[in-house]
């Protein structure tokens, strides 16, 4: 919106330029016919419509720029926000289970949906969110993450979960066949993050997970060293 903003800003001051030539046009004085004049206003117009596009190109070019900028600046915040917290030495690790209470199943939905591991048992540097259920990176670095999943009670298991990173996933859990009710799986990985990266577990559509206050689906992680 910002952008969109100045481009119009910069489009109407170069029309006020391009309407004041045409009016100074229009007091030409000409040796040769009306058609003279009419003639010298649209060219001047046509210079004017040229100057203004490249003004408003080289604006675009610079707002552009100092996104990119802005970007890079939050990622050095954040990192430098974890760096403040931990006394210089970067210090993360999470670990959470699904439900703070009760039972039940979660899900289905109609799309795959990222879990929201309620239940934290600990959370240095803030890094994970409960209220999202997703990690963000604030220190580039190497990361352990796990996560285990407990299929419904249903008479047919439907339990898939996914690890995301960037909304890619890397890797899976499933029961989705047999007779039996009451599996469970886990699954975990190596990954490098950068600055601002999100990693997290997600329930894919229309299937289901069950917990209770045994807290079988949990999702843990931790930095392994920097980069």
């Amino acid at each position: 919106m910002k952008k969109i903003a100045v481009l119009i800003l910069a489009f109407s001051g170069c029309l006020s330029e391009a309407q004041v030539n045409e009016n100074n046009d229009k007091a030409c004085q000409c040796s040769g016919s009306t058609s003279c004049c009419e003639i010298y206003s649209l060219t001047s117009i046509t210079q004017s419509l040229g100057a203004m596009g490249e003004k408003i190109a080289n604006m675009a070019e610079k707002i552009t720029l100092l996104e990119a900028k802005l970007q890079n600046t939050e990622k050095e915040v954040l990192e430098l926000r974890s760096l403040s917290l931990t006394g210089g030495k970067p210090e993360v690790a999470f670990s959470a289970a699904l439900r703070e209470s009760g039972s039940g199943n979660t899900g289905p939905f109609t799309t795959a949906t990222p879990l929201q591991y309620k239940k934290v048992f600990s959370n240095t540097g803030n890094n994970y969110n409960p209220s999202t259920g997703i990690f963000t990176a604030m220190v580039k670095g190497m990361y352990f993450f796990r996560f285990s999943m407990f299929n419904n009670l249903n008479a047919v298991p439907s339990s898939v979960v996914s690890l995301m990173k960037n909304g890619v996933r890397l890797t899976s859990v499933w029961d989705t066949s047999g007779s039996d009710s009451n599996d469970m799986g886990s699954n975990a990985v190596v990954i490098p993050l950068e600055v601002g990266d999100n990693v997290y577990a997600e329930l894919q559509a229309n299937r289901i997970v069950y917990d209770d206050s045994m807290n079988y689906n949990t999702f843990s992680g931790f930095l392994l060293f920097t980069m």
